[in-house]
């Protein structure tokens, strides 16, 4: 298997690293290089430019305004958005319901939803896990009962990121509490506007507002808001989760934190010298870059072998992907840490504090550490991945 670029490829990876120069507002990217939390503003502003090129859902199927990129082609730029950086496309949207609609949706749900997602004029958040179903999604309570037209739905979601923003929520309900717990689950799509839905934000232990409750009581949903057939639910968050753990991997977003743990160890010094010359240190560094390559020739051959395993019927090796990349991302956020040594001291997340301005620059490297140690669970925890992976791939 060749994993060399063409001329071609590397004239596209300068095209799309040109872009980001020319385009990402430098504030956003100055935020993203330090660690700092985007306003929703911030966001948008860079996702309407990005679709404004003809990129913003650029994994989409031409028809419904995807680019008709190669695998390889989406592979380069995804690692020069998340290396340069810059905010990738609203995942909820773009990367996660959108397929699903586009693969398993109705002909008017495709003409409803797939618009408003690719110009961000409604912002997706993803109602999966629940309390006491997180790993174990299958045994989730929220439900669903159909009442002529309607649904009825009642229950909580937890964990959910950004509902606070959010126009809309991708939700799997129990529609069928008789039969088996994969079985009995549909796809359901709703306004969080709905009378009867309320978002309770949940502080992070990095002082963030990122994840929150949500609850149903009563919300009336038309029943045309089904996704796909009832009760195979389960089928389509397969798909979807199967997509979100490839992105997972994230290796731009891990090279863009080793050229940042150089450029900072080069600057702060221990013991009379800079970090990066003490060989303790140099020697994590190495073995976190050689883990690195050896994840980005993984996704690689990820990439060239994309499309073996049929419609909707995700790589199982994208959990592989998964679980070293989370990991990798946790490593680099460990050694940020002991670049910094005592300035990753305790701070006023909401910007009052002023006692470490002279280290600004610091500043949001301890809150990135602890946020990072989530990332090893959300997308189906690592545990769960290593099972897949030992049916999926190793058969056993």
């Amino acid at each position: 298997m060749d994993l060399a670029f063409t001329k071609e490829e590397q004239a596209f990876r300068e095209e799309v690293r040109q872009f980001f120069k020319d385009n990402v507002p430098p504030e956003t990217r100055r935020k993203m290089i330090e660690g700092r939390h985007l306003s929703k503003d911030e966001m948008v502003t860079w996702w309407r430019i990005l679709n404004n090129k003809g990129w913003g859902v650029s994994h989409w199927p031409k028809e419904y305004g995807g680019t008709g990129w190669t695998s390889v082609q989406h592979y380069i730029f995804n690692e020069e958005l998340q290396a340069y950086p810059a905010p990738q496309p609203l995942a909820f949207g773009v990367s996660m319901v959108g397929p699903v609609i586009y693969t398993f949706g109705n002909e008017a749900q495709k003409q409803q939803y797939l618009p408003r997602i690719a110009s961000v004029d409604d912002w997706w958040c993803q109602g999966f896990s629940e309390p006491g179903s997180g790993s174990d999604l299958a045994s989730l309570k929220t439900k669903a009962e159909r009442r002529g037209d309607k649904w009825i739905i009642n229950g909580q979601k937890t964990w959910t990121t950004l509902a606070q923003h959010a126009d809309m929520i991708f939700c799997l309900c129990r529609t069928d509490p008789a039969a088996k717990k994969q079985m009995g689950i549909s796809f359901i799509v709703f306004s969080m506007k709905s009378k009867g839905v309320t978002v309770r934000p949940i502080q992070t232990i990095d002082g963030g507002l990122e994840v929150n409750e949500v609850f149903f009581d009563d919300v009336e949903v038309p029943y045309e808001n089904l996704i796909g057939e009832e009760n195979k639910g389960w089928d389509y968050a397969k798909f979807l989760l199967g997509n979100e753990r490839t992105g997972i991997a994230r290796v731009g977003v891990s090279k863009e934190r080793i050229r940042r743990i150089k450029e900072l160890a080069a600057k702060i010094e221990s013991g009379g010298r800079p970090v990066l010359e003490d060989p303790s240190f140099r020697e994590k560094l190495t073995a976190c870059e050689v883990e690195l390559k050896a994840l980005e020739l993984t996704q690689l051959r990820v990439v060239a072998d994309e499309g073996k395993h049929g419609k909707g019927k995700p790589n199982p090796a994208s959990s592989v992907l998964k679980i070293k990349g989370s990991e990798i991302q946790q490593t680099t956020t460990e050694l940020l840490m002991e670049v910094i040594g005592p300035f990753a001291a305790p701070y006023d997340v909401h910007g009052d504090d002023d006692s470490n301005e002279t280290m600004d620059w610091t500043a949001q490297i301890a809150p990135s550490y602890f946020n990072n140690r989530k990332v090893s669970i959300y997308g189906g925890s690592n545990e769960i991945q290593r099972n897949i992976i030992a049916k999926a791939v190793l058969g056993l």
